[in-house]
């Protein structure tokens, strides 16, 4: 197993070069935050209402499973461009700064939100609303390839290395935030915009709400000053020794030739991304589907399930900071194993209270994997290719585990039975196990002595 020089002591010595002039923290977090929690906000107030309002309205057609399929694939295809962008923003943000990235994937992001709550429709323009709406979701998902990757990189080379698995866990905590945060809002719409009123126009709010986000988080990320460790990284790139070297190729070429690291943080992220989509998504069409569960109550409880898994994330960033990264996930990883068959023999009581358990139980475990993934897929890199790498991993995981997870679930279901579904969970969480066992211990790594390595 490699060893790691592991220090308490902050990232950038005091003899870097790098200026000692550093935004606050506080600052720092919050932007990154703001980015987190826009972009699983979109993600979810663009799943509800696909099922309720935008099928028809975009994608009309006489059978109405056809229009919310149609509008559900538009979702996926966001998780198409997801890989593209990771790789652009990945070499630009390796080569020009996390900064300057973290502000142009936020304003893309934000404003192709906003957009979406000032298209015209099917009914107004024709096929060009489509085409419109689905130009935007490319660049929504395009956006995101670099937004995650920035910020949660960012708060890791900020923060201090004793603490750092508790602060990059918060911007990874963006996903149950921003599922809480549009569940509420859509529910408090459709109370103030009551019957048709909601579909015809009420909506749009909910798309339009991204603007003040937008406004917020651009100030706050505005005024954020470049990595201190990219800059002391830039700083020994320019030397004479190493000038030509750092020229030489993209980054993302450099991660690729050194494939270890993302071969552990793809097999680690694949059952990890699948877990979370069956409990969350999945769930939702399976129980009823084949149950007498009713959606309202099963949206509300995927909602509740986001606090537990919110929670999930943040302890389980501080407790790897603690017992190490491999423990706290290795911990959740074996626990999401053994809860696959209990969560469905839950389901299968027709117990609104049991599926509840099974559904936040998920959820919480989840979240402890998921908490400490954050920093230790960022520890995983040196700084010359950290964003490239990360992104990579990120991404990828994303278009390969996570967009077809819900899909074979459901042609598992249809075509054999929720054992199938339980073999599946299972197979991929080992994979998970066996990416996270076989990695090294990266548990307060000084990022600059991780640069020596490579």
């Amino acid at each position: 197993m490699t060893t790691i020089e592991q220090s308490g002591t902050p990232s950038v010595p005091p003899d870097s070069g790098t200026p000692t002039t550093r935004t606050p923290f506080k600052r720092v977090l919050a932007g990154s935050m703001a980015g987190a929690v826009l972009e699983w906000y979109d993600f979810a107030v663009y799943g509800i209402l696909a099922a309720t309002v935008l099928g028809p309205l975009f994608f009309p057609s006489g059978n109405a499973v056809a229009s919310l399929l149609m509008a559900l694939a538009t979702q996926g295809l966001g998780f198409v461009a997801r890989p593209l962008g990771g790789i652009v923003f990945g070499h630009l943000g390796d080569k020009f700064g996390r900064k300057p990235i973290l502000v142009a994937t936020f304003l893309m992001l934000g404003g192709a939100t906003a957009a979406i709550g000032l298209l015209p429709t099917y009914g107004q323009i024709g096929i060009w609303a489509t085409v419109a709406l689905v130009v935007l979701r490319m660049i929504q998902g395009f956006a995101l390839g670099g937004e995650f990757g920035a910020a949660v990189i960012l708060v890791s080379e900020y923060g201090e290395p004793k603490r750092r698995g508790f602060w990059a866990a918060w911007p990874q905590s963006g996903a149950p935030a921003g599922t809480v945060l549009a569940t509420v809002t859509v529910g408090i719409l459709a109370v103030v915009f009551p019957g048709d009123a909601f579909d015809n126009w009420g909506w749009r709010v909910a798309f339009l709400l991204a603007v003040p986000l937008l406004i917020i988080g651009f100030l706050i990320r505005r005024g954020v000053e470049e990595s201190p460790v990219y800059q002391a990284a830039q700083a020994k790139a320019e030397s004479a020794e190493d000038k030509a070297a750092h020229k030489e190729s993209s980054s993302i070429i450099e991660a690729l030739r050194k494939p270890r690291p993302l071969l552990h943080g793809l097999g680690m992220r694949l059952g990890e991304n699948i877990a979370f989509y069956v409990y969350t998504i999945f769930v939702i069409a399976y129980a009823t589907t084949y149950f007498d569960y009713t959606r309202g109550a099963i949206v509300t409880t995927v909602a509740f399930a986001s606090v537990c898994q919110f929670l999930g994330m943040i302890g389980g960033g501080w407790w790897s900071d603690r017992v190490g990264r491999k423990i706290a996930m290795l911990v959740p990883s074996i626990s999401l194993v053994i809860w696959a068959p209990i969560f469905f023999a839950l389901v299968h009581t027709e117990n609104m209270t049991a599926l509840g358990v099974g559904v936040c139980v998920g959820a919480l475990l989840h979240g402890m994997l998921a908490g400490p993934e954050a920093a230790w897929i960022t520890e995983l890199f040196p700084t010359k290719y950290r964003f490239a790498g990360s992104s990579l991993v990120f991404q990828g995981s994303s278009i390969i585990a996570g967009a077809p997870a819900p899909f074979i679930a459901v042609w598992l279901v249809d075509r054999f039975n929720a054992t199938a579904v339980i073999v599946y969970l299972v197979i991929t969480m080992s994979i998970t196990v066996i990416a996270v066992a076989t990695s090294r211990e990266t548990k307060g790594v000084d990022l600059d002595k991780l640069d020596d390595l490579y």
